[in-house]
């Protein structure tokens, strides 16, 4: 029998693996593009609900839609962090995905009582994008505090929560990651991080960060955020994915096929993440 070099078998092992590996990601179920999500959401066999979340020091509570996995034990909390354009039917259709995984999923309406007669992302039309850049930081993070308190109480939760969020939300789980030192895991779809550099000493849990190669407007600071990390020692993790444009998990069918193969890699990293950082024991 002829023996294989140290060499030759590395870069065997190393080929079944990468085989393995891609093999793996297709067959993960992906979340649905924009125009599929609401009937995905209609059709799903996951228990899905909108409930009231209560914000503190407000007449208003959080509108938000929770889906369950079906799974026999406690599982893991994702808050999903939705897009400059408020709540949709597209994030909704995310979580239900993340709920078809094993995750709880929680997805709040950070625009909950901006709107008209106190109303959030339906009732505010063509004003959502100047509305919502009326939340400061500060306003994000006591929000989803709320949210984070509701779903960590939740009987069926694990007691391990991250965040995930997509363009506006991706930049709204970074700075989540900076201000909530009990977050155990954070993922950024194309989102710009802070920009004051000192908030990083507080991050408290590994970051992920995930961008389309044709976004420069943010990946131009992907350099600087990398460096801040570095600095005080935190976990910052990221992939550019090529020829994929921002906003790429939304629009799979765009820029010739990149968005969707970009969604084929980033969104298994993105459940290995969360897997790995938030099952019970890790």
């Amino acid at each position: 029998m002829k023996h294989l070099s140290p060499l030759m078998s590395f870069s065997l092992c190393l080929t079944v693996w990468c085989l393995s590996s891609s093999a793996f990601a297709e067959d993960v179920a992906l979340p649905p593009g924009a125009d599929a999500a609401a009937a995905q959401v209609a059709d799903s066999p996951r228990h899905g609900e909108w409930v009231d979340v209560e914000l503190p020091d407000s007449d208003h509570a959080i509108k938000t839609w929770v889906v369950y996995p079906e799974r026999a034990d406690n599982a893991p909390v994702v808050i999903v962090i939705h897009e400059i354009f408020g709540m949709s039917d597209w994030i909704r259709g995310v979580a239900d995905q993340l709920a078809a995984e094993g995750f709880i999923a929680v997805a709040p309406d950070l625009l909950s009582g901006m709107g008209p007669d106190g109303g959030g992302t339906e009732s505010l039309g063509r004003e959502v994008r100047s509305v919502i850049r009326q939340l400061s930081p500060d306003d994000r993070t006591q929000r989803l505090n709320a949210i984070r308190e509701y779903a960590l109480a939740l009987p069926s939760a694990n007691g391990k929560l991250g965040c995930v969020g997509f363009c506006w939300g991706g930049s709204t789980s970074f700075i989540y990651a900076t201000s909530q030192p009990e977050l155990d895991a954070a993922v950024v779809y194309y989102g710009s991080a802070p920009d004051d550099a000192d908030v990083f000493a507080n991050v408290g849990c590994p970051v992920l960060g995930l961008y389309g190669e044709d976004d420069n407007r943010i990946n131009s600071t992907i350099p600087a955020t990398q460096n801040a990390m570095d600095t005080y020692g935190k976990a910052y993790t990221t992939h550019i994915y090529d020829g994929a444009g921002h906003g790429f998990l939304r629009q799979q069918d765009g820029r010739d096929g990149a968005n969707l193969e970009a969604t084929k890699q980033a969104w298994p990293e993105t459940l290995a993440f969360f897997r790995e950082h938030l099952e019970a024991g890790e």
